[in-house]
């Protein structure tokens, strides 16, 4: 019976073993398809030069198409890379074919670690074509050049999106734009230099080019953060839900046996367990007294425990598939975990698109808006009624990790972490807030005093 219980468990880890230790060659080979489709379309549509408008003689669709297709491949290269790197790390070093501290590779090593070497050059040399110029500008999107204002519209928008595909964050910024939001502090009131700069931006016989170039700035950074935020809640979230049907649900459900894993994964499920058991067994007794229970709990004390024999199975049978939900979520979220972090990583340009996209939009807030989001937050997390949203919360995560509701943990939690947030709320609103903007500070005050 152990035997055949532990033959599938071994099956699976060894697949599992054998799908790591071919994962790093699998990336490679992924990566390396990527670069050579890449330079396939340079040496057939451009004449072995970069992907670009100025490379070869295309219409503009034709353009967005190859500029689309570039995008994927580079897209697809650098992920399959960070997977080559990770799993590389991960897998043990001495399966390494590229080197071993003995000295000891066979012939067929020392070739695989050759074509290994090749691959990684032929990626790096494709890839440094299309890498971001260097440039001292601050700007986190692009800026499209307006040359001839006899240009369509349409071309105009053509231009922008290529140079949006190709990842060249440059363009010239204004004095106000130079500096962070957290920054702009001087010797003068903000409110008469922002004058003095509008009244010198009218003047500018280019101020309406800048507009334009402001407004497409503008809607850039929201459409990425958007973008951002919708990937760091979905994918994530389908991670989750996909691993947990299709992934682990079934390995768990075929491996968890309640005989010997247990059907209580703690005993705070026992004594609900119990509980309930109890609660039906009195009820079921009190019916009886009463005449109204069923016939065979009334005929003799075999119906009456053969009654509460099936109500036993059947909470058992609940709590036991509790339980193993209970390990499926915990291996889930950790797929949901690692999802997060391959989205940041893959992202990290967007990510500060996105923090300098949240600046903008908390600062640039009215002053009473800025007053009532800051006491709805600290009312909330840290505030005289939040102990008891704090628990329930803490409750809810332990028992959908399967874990013990301990109350001394979360009496200690309560009673430290929405200090730490009080104060980290305090140290913002005066070291940063009240450099920026003063009168919401005022008004904070005087909200939270009435």
């Amino acid at each position: 019976m152990s035997s055949s219980f532990m033959t599938p468990i071994r099956r699976y880890f060894r697949n599992a073993n054998r799908w790591l230790t071919q994962t790093p060659e699998r990336a490679l080979d992924q990566a390396y398809d990527a670069a050579l489709m890449i330079k396939a379309i340079e040496d057939q549509h451009f004449n072995g030069e970069k992907i670009s408008r100025h490379a070869g003689r295309h219409t503009e669709n034709v353009l967005a198409y190859f500029e689309t297709e570039l995008r994927k491949y580079l897209k697809i290269a650098e992920v399959r890379l960070t997977e080559f790197k990770a799993s590389r790390f991960v897998v043990d070093s001495t399966n390494s074919t590229l080197y071993n501290r003995s000295m000891t590779l066979t012939p067929g090593d020392r070739e695989k670690a050759d074509i290994i070497l090749e691959k990684l050059q032929f990626i790096d040399a494709v890839l440094e074509r299309y890498k971001p110029e260097v440039s001292r500008s601050k700007a986190l999107v692009p800026v499209a050049q307006v040359q001839n204002p006899n240009v369509s519209a349409r071309a105009n928008a053509n231009a922008y999106s290529a140079q949006r595909s190709q990842q060249v964050y440059a363009g010239d910024l204004s004095e106000e734009d130079d500096n962070s939001v957290l920054d702009k502090t001087g010797v003068l009131p903000r409110s008469i230099l922002g004058t003095l700069n509008r009244i010198k931006r009218d003047l500018d016989p280019n101020s309406e080019q800048e507009v334009v170039q402001t407004f497409r700035n503008s809607k850039a950074k929201t459409l990425i953060s958007m973008r951002l935020i919708l990937l760091l809640i979905i994918v994530p979230l389908l991670t989750q839900q996909f691993s947990r049907t299709f992934v682990i649900g079934p390995i768990v459900d075929r491996i968890w046996e309640p005989e010997k894993q247990g059907i209580f994964i703690n005993f705070e499920l026992e004594e609900e367990a119990l509980k309930e058991f109890n609660s039906f067994k009195e009820r079921l007794e009190f019916d009886k007294m009463l005449g109204r229970a069923p016939d065979i709990a009334n005929e003799s004390a075999a119906g009456m425990e053969k009654l509460l024999q099936e109500k036993a199975q059947e909470i058992a049978a609940s709590y036991s598939r509790t339980s193993a939900g209970a390990v499926k979520n915990v291996f889930a979220d950790l797929f949901a975990l690692i999802a997060f972090a391959i989205v940041l990583i893959t992202n990290r340009r967007d990510v500060e698109i996105l923090k300098n996209f949240i600046d903008e939009t908390v600062y640039g807030l009215s002053d009473s808006a800025k007053a009532f989001i800051i006491i709805l937050f600290t009312d909330m997390f840290v505030g005289f009624h939040s102990p008891h949203g704090w628990e329930v919360l803490l409750e809810g995560m332990a028992r959908h990790l399967g874990l013990p509701a301990s109350r001394d943990f979360i009496f200690l939690f309560i009673a430290t972490f929405p200090v730490i947030l009080d104060t980290i709320f305090k140290y913002w609103i005066f070291r940063y807030l009240n450099r920026i903007s003063p009168s919401a500070v005022a008004t904070y005050k005087n909200m939270n005093e009435t």
